[in-house]
C-alpha cells in the first residue's frame, strides 16, 4: 500500500489531500451528485473516488433500458407497497428520465424512444388477462405521472410480425425507451472532468469513519462524505433495506434479418432483450436462484447464461443460428421497498443508494437530490 504520506505536495494538494465533498461511487448517482454539487459550489473541492478502472457496479454494465415499470411489475409493486409508494416510485423513474436527458442531452446518451413491449406466452394466459383487466387503471395513475392518455395498449400484433416463437400476446409501453450506456458514462464522465471534479480510480475504502476515510492508499479526509455504491453498500451498512442483486447479460452476433428493435419484458421484468443495431441483447434470469444471485461476484454463470442461450433460441429467434460474442454481469442495488435511499447517516455521512434495477431512469435524479439534501443541511 502507498500511504498517503508519501504521495508529493502536487499529489496532495490537487488529488489526494483534504476534500469539501468526498464521494464513493464513480456511477451513474455518484457522478451526478458530484456534478450537481460542483454547480452549486464551484470553489468547493469535489472528489469521487472508484475502486475500479470503471464503475464496478451497474453503471456501465446495465442493458441501456429507460425503464418506469411495466404493466405484470406495477401489479406485482401493488401487492407489497401502497398504492401511493408504488406511483410515486414510478414518478420518480419518469422524472429522472427527463432529469438525464436535460442533465446529458438525447443525443449525447443515444436515446431512443421506441417504447417497449411486456409479452406473454401460453404458460402466462392468466398474468396476461390479468393486465388487461387493469390496463385503464394503470393508464389513469400513469397519465398522472406523464402526462400520455394511454400508455399502455394490447398489442398482440407486435409478436406476429416479429419472428418469436414463444409469445403470442404482448401490451405495449409508450413512456420507455433505450439509451446507449456508454455514451452515456463516456458523456457523465466529461461532464464531470469539465467541472475540475476530480475522479480517482483504484481506490478501494476500507472503512468510514468521521473525518477521513481508510482505503488503500491510506486516509482520505473530507468535511461531508457521500456513499453511493448501491450494489455494494452491505458493507458499509448492514443493517439497511439493500441487498446486491447480480444482473447476467449476452449480446449475440449480428443476426443479418433480425424483425424487431426497441425493448422487451417479460416473466414480470425477470427476463429482458432489446436490439443493438442488429445484435440482441439479452438478459435476466436472476429468479433461477435468487440465493445464489444475491452476491456481489460479478462473473457469469453456467447456470443461467445456458437458460438465456435456450431461451434465445426457442422464443425469440426460434430456427435462427447464432453466437454469443459478449456476457458479463453486473450488480444491482434491490430491497423490500423499490424507492431509493437518499439519507443523511451520521455527522457529515450522507448515502443515495438502492435503485432497484432503475439506475438508468432514477440515478441522475437521486443524485441531483442527494445534493440538495447535502447543500441544505
Amino acid at each position: 500500500m502507498i500511504d498517503v504520506h508519501n504521495l508529493s505536495y502536487w499529489e496532495k494538494e490537487s488529488f489526494a489531500f483534504h476534500s469539501d465533498f468526498l464521494i464513493i461511487g464513480s456511477g451513474i448517482v455518484g457522478l451526478s451528485t458530484a456534478i450537481y454539487l460542483k454547480q452549486r459550489e464551484p470553489d468547493k473541492k469535489v472528489t469521487v473516488l472508484e475502486r475500479g478502472f470503471l464503475p464496478s457496479g451497474a453503471s456501465t454494465k446495465n442493458a441501456g433500458f429507460s425503464c418506469i415499470g411495466s404493466p405484470s411489475e406495477l401489479l406485482d409493486d401493488l401487492t407489497k407497497n401502497s398504492e401511493e409508494e408504488v406511483f410515486a416510485t414510478v414518478a420518480k423513474r419518469w422524472k429522472g428520465l427527463l432529469n438525464l436527458n436535460d442533465l446529458l442531452g438525447k443525443d449525447n446518451i443515444g436515446y431512443q424512444a421506441l417504447g417497449s413491449y411486456e409479452l406473454f406466452d401460453d404458460g402466462s394466459a392468466e398474468l396476461y388477462e390479468k393486465c388487461l383487466g387493469n390496463l385503464n387503471y394503470l393508464n389513469k395513475q400513469l397519465e398522472q405521472v406523464t402526462g400520455k392518455p394511454i400508455v399502455f395498449q394490447k398489442n398482440d400484433s407486435i409478436c406476429e410480425n416479429s419472428g418469436f416463437g414463444g409469445f403470442n400476446r404482448a401490451i405495449s409501453h409508450a413512456a420507455e425507451g433505450q439509451i446507449d450506456t456508454g455514451k452515456m458514462m463516456k458523456t457523465l464522465l466529461n461532464k464531470a472532468c469539465s467541472l475540475e471534479i476530480n475522479i480517482l480510480n483504484g481506490i478501494e475504502v476500507k472503512d468510514l469513519s468521521e473525518k477521513a476515510i481508510e482505503t488503500n492508499f491510506g486516509k482520505f479526509p473530507y468535511d461531508k462524505l457521500i456513499v453511493c455504491t448501491n450494489g455494494f453498500s452491505k458493507r458499509f451498512f448492514p443493517n439497511m433495506d439493500v441487498e446486491p442483486a447480480r444482473a447476467q447479460v449476452v449480446v449475440t452476433n449480428e443476426i443479418p434479418d433480425l424483425k424487431f428493435e426497441g425493448i422487451y419484458h417479460f416473466d414480470q421484468g425477470y427476463y429482458y432483450f432489446r436490439n443493438i443495431g442488429k445484435r440482441i441483447l439479452f438478459g435476466g434470469g436472476r429468479n433461477l436462484d435468487f440465493e445464489g444471485e444475491t452476491t456481489t461476484d460479478m462473473n457469469t454463470t453456467d447456470k443461467i447464461i445456458s437458460h438465456l442461450k435456450k431461451l434465445l433460441s426457442e422464443k425469440i429467434i426460434p430456427n435462427t443460428p447464432f453466437e454469443i460474442e459478449h456476457q458479463w454481469a453486473g450488480t444491482m442495488g434491490v430491497g423490500q421497498n423499490k424507492s431509493p435511499i437518499i439519507q443523511k447517516l451520521d455527522n457529515n455521512i450522507y448515502c443515495g443508494i438502492r435503485l432497484g434495477g432503475m439506475g438508468v431512469a432514477i440515478g441522475s435524479l437521486v443524485g441531483k437530490e442527494l445534493a440538495k439534501l447535502i447543500l441544505e443541511d
